[in-house]
């Protein structure tokens, strides 16, 4: 897993690259708790992943419920569909929102 952050102020973009399964998921926790807790918007592009295991799942979810006590928000962009599927099977689209296109 490849991780770049585009810090925008009070905003940030995450774009990650690869496998967000056990080993990408290590990669991508700390920056993501160290964004939710001080972004008002989280922006995560996820064109670039192919895969996401449950745990990659629960970084997602975590950092989007420390957004959201704060009255922000996390938005994922762009998953591939095999991506979208595991997101919206597991219950998660109303906390996880999916947009395509660039980041706002």
């Amino acid at each position: 897993m490849q991780i770049a952050i585009h810090d925008d102020g009070a905003a940030a973009t995450v774009t990650m690259t690869g496998r967000l399964d056990i080993s990408g998921a290590e990669v991508v926790a700390l920056p993501l708790a160290t964004l939710s807790g001080s972004k008002n918007a989280l922006f995560v592009d996820m064109a670039g992943v192919t895969f996401i295991a449950s745990i990659g799942l629960r970084h997602l979810v975590s950092a989007a419920k420390a957004i959201g006590r704060r009255g922000g928000r996390l938005v994922l962009l762009n998953p591939n569909m095999a991506v979208t599927e595991v997101i919206t099977t597991s219950g998660l689209a109303g906390l996880l929102p999916i947009e395509r296109g660039g980041a706002p």
